[in-house]
């Protein structure tokens, strides 16, 4: 099988030494070849990069119009993209969309962003300013539960601030990414922006290459400490978007008819694969059994199937080494005393699929909820104290999001401040915004995405001294 798309290095096609399969989850087969990126090709890439540079990072009118026509690109190929984004990721086609014109939103926030000038000092003594300078050429290193989200969410920041970008996405998902590279030879000058395909040792390359300056990455917290080892030697730059085991904490006055729905999606929403879902909730004693049923009785009626096929809620896993840990995860847990109150398995067809899964009688020392499971399975822990919910939630290695859900909004929020974490919702959850920096405490993460933060963090800070005016 011939590749379905080709990689861009400096504005050209290019097509590395052999190819990679990708797989459907909906189904579990092959059902597109891309091309795998070989040294010399990453070299060429990083090249490109390096070249682009200077002119690229002198003028910023040019930057703000290249990423409004990126955004443009997005909605004019926005049938086809989503319809990749689906057949690789197994989103269904709906969420495709929003991801889609999302990351369209994303571009354009990032093209109209205002970069004000930053003046420390200036009086009769002197004048100070600070400046941001771009760091250089950067990497920016996807992952496959939101390929082009996470990629616009790198490329938008890095490109206005003035750096050029090198991409690698997953090997899970690296159709959509290839493809709106190819799409974006159009808009941007070549070497701007370069978009390879490969596997982890592809990534490590990268990580390591002497002409990258800065690392941007989203993955799980073992990959992102190599990529933190891989990159000292250099003195890279770098921000780390990791895993979280986000605690959603139910306080005993909450209405379920009213939060209920929100607070499944916040756990289940593209099939519980989004970093910052809940991935434990805590339930007072005396409305334990409420919580559970209202959690369940979700995962019962949700419609579940290939994201291709009309009115379906849940896709499959990505892949199968994802819905394996998570099968391992629930069945260790129901071992230990769990019980399922809905689903509790895989689904009986082919591709990725597991059963919505709401575990009840869940506690502290099961690997579900100390670990992150990132997929369709939800522990739900019992409390006698809310100071023991927060002591537990807390009591973890990561510390991305959290959320508290009441009908006290001031009393949750009170709560909500307490939670060791860098996003706290109420009665939300994985609620984001292009504006909103996002980032986590301890084995979450360095650094924050979005925003003039965001922005900041692909720059160096540089202070220009002078006499007064």
């Amino acid at each position: 099988m011939s590749p379905s798309v080709a990689m861009t290095v400096d504005g050209k096609p290019a097509y590395g030494t052999g190819t990679r399969p990708v797989i459907d989850p909906a189904t579990g087969e092959v059902f597109a070849e891309v091309p795998d990126c070989d040294r010399d090709t990453l070299d060429e890439a990083v090249a490109a990069s390096t070249r682009a540079f200077p002119s690229w990072s002198a003028d910023l009118d040019a930057r703000r119009a290249a990423l409004l026509s990126a955004s443009q690109v997005l909605k004019d190929n926005l049938a086809e993209l989503q319809s990749l984004l689906t057949a690789e990721q197994g989103k269904p086609l709906a969420d495709a969309k929003i991801e889609v014109l999302g990351s369209a939103r994303w571009l354009k926030t990032f093209a109209n962003l205002a970069l004000p000038r930053r003046v420390i000092q200036d009086d009769e003594r002197a004048l100070v300013e600070l400046l941001r300078r771009p760091v250089g050429p950067t990497a920016a290193i996807t992952a496959w539960n939101f390929p082009l989200t996470l990629m616009c969410w790198k490329i938008g920041p890095a490109l206005l601030a003035g750096c050029t970008v090198t991409v690698k996405p997953s090997p899970y998902t690296p159709l959509t990414t290839l493809r709106f590279g190819e799409l974006l030879r159009e808009v941007l000058p070549p070497g701007v922006l370069n978009v390879i395909s490969g596997g982890a040792e592809l990534g490590a390359w990268l990580t390591a290459h002497d002409g990258i300056r800065k690392i941007s990455f989203t993955g799980s917290t073992p990959t992102g400490k190599r990529v933190l080892s891989g990159s000292a030697d250099d003195l890279k730059r770098v921000t780390l978007e990791l895993g979280g085991n986000d605690a959603a904490i139910v306080l005993d006055d909450v209405d379920l008819d009213d939060v209920g729905d929100d607070l499944f999606w916040g756990a289940f929403g593209n099939c519980g694969q989004i970093c910052a879902a809940v991935k434990r909730v805590y339930a007072p004693r005396s409305r334990y059994d409420a919580v559970v049923e209202a959690l369940a009785s979700r995962a019962r009626e949700v419609v579940v199937g290939p994201g291709a096929e009309d009115g379906v809620k849940i896709g499959p896993l990505n892949n199968a080494a994802q819905r394996d840990k998570v099968a391992e995860l629930v069945s260790e847990a129901v071992a230990a005393g769990a019980r399922a109150a809905a689903g509790g398995g895989r689904l009986d067809r082919p591709g990725f699929f597991f059963a919505p899964t709401v575990l009840a009688d869940a506690r502290a020392g099961m690997r579900i909820v100390d670990e992150e499971q990132f997929g369709p399975a939800l522990p739900v822990i019992a409390y006698d104290d809310v100071e023991d919910a927060i002591a537990a939630a807390n009591g973890t290695d990561y510390g991305l999001g959290g959320s508290v859900w009441s009908a006290d909004l001031d009393h949750a929020e009170a709560i909500a401040r307490r939670l060791e974490a860098g996003t706290c919702w109420v009665n939300t959850h994985t609620m984001l915004a292009p504006l909103q920096p996002f980032g986590g405490l301890k084995w979450s993460g360095l650094g924050v995405e979005n925003g003039v933060w965001g922005v900041d963090a692909f720059t160096d800070v540089q202070v220009i001294h002078r006499p007064p005016r």
